[in-house]
């Protein structure tokens, strides 16, 4: 049988910190990604993509907080704008990789599902908004902002400005795993659990009900490889490996760890919350589920030997 592998894109393989979002800078940020999946594809791997929003659905709900403000137009909740932004950037996706197959001569279909993700409705996460969405502000507009709309917003750990942060619950059920799972053993390349899914929850009653969240993609992607039993779950983010002692003195690469060694490093605090540390868990909790390796790295070290760094049992 073949190998499948379920890879998260992470914000840097869709929008850059030093721009600012244009069609032209993501679709070329996409294509240079996709390029990176070229060595996997031809290897025979089947592939799932998953990818993040963070920036992107901020952006949109800024552009409904200003059509109701100008033109009187309806505010839409998180978790439309959730699936905006799935339907956007899986485009983006799917054009921008059938473009990169065509160039290498290799014959794939690529099916784009808007997935919806269930959490539970008293997760403790709506009462700590944390996830950031949308772009950096300085603290004097964040301060505003938060006055005028109610809204909460957290310091970057980068210190690169000011996010709107917003609840992230955990991720319980992916309904249509199974139907991902046909697809991608079929061959087809399939992109899902964008942005971390479109939130929603059952209600007493078992109806299906949208949630003003945004959820971890990192987890969700996580969640997925293991319920369609992925041999590598990997996530891509923009650096080549996980550090301890990032950027202070004693810093050390981690190429192949153990979940022991990796937890033991998590709970000494070596992975910033809201950056890392997600990452991590997100990983640990492949492994635990039954995934055989979990592998956080940069998109050019795809296919590569000894990529990134690889957490294992």
């Amino acid at each position: 049988m073949k190998k499948l592998s379920v890879i998260a894109f992470g914000g840097n393989a869709l929008l850059r910190g030093d721009q600012v979002g244009t069609i032209d800078e993501q679709e070329q940020n996409v294509y240079e990604t996709c390029q990176h999946l070229v060595p996997l594809i031809k290897s025979g791997y089947d592939i799932v993509i998953g990818h993040g929003n963070g920036p992107q659905v901020g952006n949109v709900l800024l552009q409904h907080e200003a059509g109701n403000q100008v033109f009187g137009l309806p505010k839409q909740p998180i978790d439309f704008c959730v699936a905006e932004t799935q339907g956007s950037i899986g485009f983006m996706i799917e054009q921008q990789l059938r473009n990169v197959l065509r160039e290498n001569g290799i014959e794939r279909n690529i099916v784009t599902l808007v997935t919806q993700v269930v959490v539970d409705k008293k997760d403790p996460a709506f009462s700590k908004p944390n996830k950031p969405v949308g772009p950096f502000y300085t603290k004097e507009q964040a301060d505003q902002m938060a006055a005028e709309n109610n809204w909460v917003f957290h310091e970057d750990p980068r210190k690169r400005g000011w996010r709107r942060v917003v609840a992230s619950p955990r991720p319980v059920e992916i309904p249509n795993w199974k139907a991902v799972e046909k697809l991608a053993r079929e061959g087809n390349i399939v992109i899902t659990v964008g942005g971390g899914g479109i939130p929603a929850y059952y209600d007493e009653k078992g109806k299906m009900i949208g949630i003003d969240a945004v959820i971890d993609k990192d987890l969700a992607s996580s969640l997925l490889a293991a319920k369609i039993k992925a041999d590598e779950f990997c996530i891509l983010t923009d650096v080549t490996n996980v550090f301890i002692n990032f950027h202070k003195p004693g810093e050390q690469k981690l190429e192949r760890v153990t979940i022991e060694e990796i937890k033991k490093h998590l709970a000494d605090g070596q992975f910033t919350e809201g950056s890392m540390a997600p990452k991590v868990r997100a990983c640990i909790e492949f492994v635990e589920n039954g995934g055989v390796d979990a592998i956080i790295t940069e998109a050019k070290e795809l296919g590569k030997e000894g990529k990134g760094t690889v957490i294992h049992k």
